[in-house]
């Protein structure tokens, strides 16, 4: 029973991520394409206000107006929007899901003996240490290097430097799938804990000052504003983090962690593209596609990089039109591969398959999960073959009979 409502679990948990990632990421694009689209005010009214910006856009049948005040408005509204419970919902519910799916069962889930045999409480410290750990040296840089002349340039390739670190100490250390949401866990908690630290204080400390009739430093503005475009760069590597672990070609070559790095080079590259391309529309700046190619070329580089070989391909069409495989041989491979933990005494996922008709109801599953996804056995811990493999394959094609 544990089991079963562990998955129930981990389904609400995901169901609510997924939600509140979306109105966390949503929010900080809209924002992000709204500084970069904003341009000086025409009407002298809103010059004499301080209006730094403003855009006009039409949506859902109406026009819209909004403006941004250089430092502060004259005087602030009686019901101010705040936007930060998008982002800790996304981390409480992400940190929940995280700890149901991989914490929990951290000697399943968390732990490659091949790669690192320790005990479990272990492997828990040491994943949320990445969390704590990455968190402190990216606001350590951004505090050092921040403020300087070429602050950005030197940020961003520290805290690249120091994602590629993470990235290969994570994928030598835990089980592939593991390392890369642990990768992405680890940029996502940098990301919400810039709004709890930094973001929404410093929002609070300009609007204290603003009540109190003080100048208002803008050195808070300056900070967030830095954080929120640090944000905006992490999410598309960190959704890749999130979504790669359903193919496992990924996470499961023996240069997993530069195919880690790869992968979020990509998604931040074309994050800039996008970025760059409101200011190029006003003619802020060139044309920004060679972000986007770069990009792309990273993507199919990696593409063409882990296509299987030529040699594997043929064996597959030698299978596909060889000698079906009856119900004994399979059983003989599931009986060491897979009863360990869907027989009789472990039913993980509610899932047996220790008998013909248990096996008849569960064979797509066994045929995505072991064939198509190799997801199956969990970080292959049975050592199962890819003979073994082709075997099931060509069980399942002849019609997956247990008689």
């Amino acid at each position: 029973m544990e089991s079963y409502y562990l998955d129930w679990a981990n389904l609400l948990l995901r169901w609510v991520h997924v939600i509140t990632a979306i109105a966390w990421i949503g929010s900080s694009f809209y924002f992000v394409f709204l500084d970069s689209s904003l341009t000086p005010p025409v009407d002298e009214d809103l010059q004499r206000q301080g209006v730094s910006g403003e855009l006009w856009a039409v949506h859902g049948g109406g026009f819209y107006h909004p403006v941004k005040f250089n430092v502060s408005p004259p005087q602030l509204p009686a019901h101010l929007h705040w936007f930060y419970w998008e982002s800790y919902s996304t981390w409480l519910s992400g940190f929940a899901l995280f700890t149901v799916s991989y914490l929990w069962s951290a000697s399943t889930y968390l732990i490659d003996k091949s790669r690192m045999d320790w005990a479990p409480a272990t492997a828990i410290i040491v994943a949320l240490s990445f969390l704590v750990v990455f968190w402190l040296l990216y606001d350590l840089i951004c505090r050092v290097f921040g403020q300087r002349k070429h602050g950005d340039a030197i940020v961003g390739a520290l805290v690249f430097a120091l994602v590629c670190i993470a990235s290969w100490l994570a994928c030598h250390w835990f089980a592939g799938r593991a390392a890369f949401l642990l990768v992405g866990a680890m940029m996502a908690t940098a990301m919400s804990a810039s709004v709890f630290f930094w973001i929404i204080p410093g929002q609070r400390k300009v609007v204290a000052a603003i009540k109190a009739g003080a100048p208002v430093d803008p050195i808070h503005g300056q900070r967030g504003k830095q954080r929120s475009v640090h944000n905006t760069y992490f999410t598309l590597p960190v959704l890749f983090t999130m979504l790669s672990g359903h193919y496992s070609f990924t996470y499961s070559h023996p240069q997993n962690w530069l195919v880690l790095i790869l992968m979020m080079f990509a998604g931040a590259a074309i994050r800039q593209f996008f970025v760059m391309r409101h200011g190029y529309k006003l003619g802020r700046n060139r044309h920004p596609l060679s972000y986007a190619l770069v990009g792309v070329v990273a993507i199919v580089a990696v593409i063409v990089w882990l296509q299987p070989a030529p040699t594997a391909a043929a064996n597959l069409s030698v299978a596909k039109s060889g000698a079906s495989v009856d119900y004994q041989k399979v059983q003989g491979v599931l009986a060491q591969r897979c009863y360990l933990c869907h027989g009789e005494q472990v039913q993980m996922k509610n899932v047996r398959l220790d008998s013909p008709q248990q096996l008849k109801t569960h064979a797509q599953s066994v045929y995505l999960q072991v064939v198509v996804t190799k997801l199956m056995p969990m970080n292959n811990a049975t050592d199962i073959t890819d003979a073994e493999r082709l075997l099931v394959k060509r069980w399942f094609e002849a019609g997956a009979k247990t008689d």
